[in-house]
């Protein structure tokens, strides 16, 4: 007994309409499969079923994009330049995924999927940024250490000179030029003024 043709018109019990595309979705991917192989030839299959789930096959090593784009430019609907402007859009895309993947591990995310030698190698560059980051910290300390030392030490300077103009009182206004002048003159001795008059006073008594 021969196989039943089956009849061209959707099939109206949800459960065999989904066993039947799960039939023919097998078979079609893989017919697509041996064409590709054996006759060297691009295939790009895409497939939806009734519910929205994608199936999809394409010759490696290419991508979907790629076939895509060769249809586009076959059926001219895409220029040249066009394509060229969406190979450089998906050059940055996945450029950008890269970085945000990487900045996740950086962040301690997304450690899942990697392998023991890039753990060795993010470890790595781990603390090499953490000796940078130590580094510059001691180098704004140091900075701002000395800043800080600058009016300290210019006050200590100012007293010291303050103190050597203390033991030299001066008559009138003729000051020395420099602390250093201050500092080779001989130490103030005390007036002898005082002596002096009460000399006076004692010789005009015995004068009296």
């Amino acid at each position: 007994m021969g196989r039943s043709k089956i009849e061209m018109k959707l099939i109206e019990d949800t459960t065999n309409r989904q066993v039947t595309f799960s039939k023919f979705r097998a078979g079609l991917l893989k017919k697509a499969h041996e064409v590709s192989v054996l006759c060297d030839a691009e295939i790009g299959l895409i497939i939806f079923s009734s519910t929205g789930e994608l199936f999809d096959y394409c010759t490696q090593p290419l991508s979907m994009e790629q076939i895509i784009e060769r249809y586009q430019l076959a059926k001219g609907t895409q220029t040249p330049q066009q394509s060229g402007l969406q190979n450089m859009s998906e050059k940055l895309r996945r450029e950008s995924h890269c970085l945000e993947l990487s900045l996740n591990h950086l962040n301690g995310s997304e450690l899942n999927s990697l392998k023991i030698e890039d753990l060795e190698e993010l470890e790595q560059q781990l603390e090499y940024s953490i000796n940078k980051v130590r580094a510059r910290k001691i180098e704004e300390k140091q900075a701002s250490s000395r800043q800080q030392q600058v009016p300290i030490e210019a006050n200590m300077l100012e007293e010291k000179q303050q103190q050597v103009l203390n033991q030299f009182p001066f008559l009138g206004e003729e000051q020395p030029i420099s602390v250093l002048q201050l500092v080779s003159l001989p130490p103030s001795r005390p007036y002898l003024g005082q002596p002096m008059q009460s000399n006076l006073q004692e010789a005009n008594t015995h004068h009296q």
